[in-house]
């Protein structure tokens, strides 16, 4: 069962991880990482139908161990990557998205670029469903004053 939603999900995942690092490389080794120890974690799993969010935090906290094992690398790359001519229409939000919090970008991430629903977000943070709204309404306003939007 867990090998088929990591296989189902493969292309999520890697999104999910390439957010984080901007590395094809690394955004391999985390879900390969994440598979790693869904797999092998998968007897602690009490509930099967919670099996999609859990491989999912995992490969949330893998992506996010991974940078902040890396961060003064990733500065270095992130500022590399600014410094250049970029060919992204919208090269302020991605900006602004990169200055927010590991939390706050993770709540952005999956609300926005992968579709989840605000219930899917606050289960896969393990967060209460007000706590989510909250913090998803903080982030966009924060996105919006960045932005210079009113």
């Amino acid at each position: 069962m867990i090998s088929g939603i990591l296989m189902e999900n493969y292309q999520k995942y890697y999104r999910l991880a390439y957010s984080y690092v901007r590395s094809e490389q690394d955004a391999l080794d985390i879900v390969q990482e994440g598979a790693y120890k869904a797999i092998s974690r998968a007897h602690t799993l009490r509930n099967e139908s919670f099996a999609g969010t859990w491989i999912y935090r995992i490969m949330m906290d893998e992506a996010v161990n991974f940078v902040r094992r890396n961060r003064r690398e990733y500065t270095e790359v992130q500022e590399d990557m600014l410094s250049k001519e970029d060919s992204y229409q919208d090269i302020d939000l991605k900006k602004a998205i990169d200055m927010l919090t590991d939390e706050e970008r993770a709540i952005i991430t999956l609300r926005f670029f992968e579709d989840m629903t605000i219930e899917q977000v606050s289960n896969v943070m393990n967060l209460n469903l007000s706590t989510t709204k909250s913090r998803l309404y903080r982030v966009l306003e924060k996105l919006k004053l960045s932005l210079g939007e009113e």
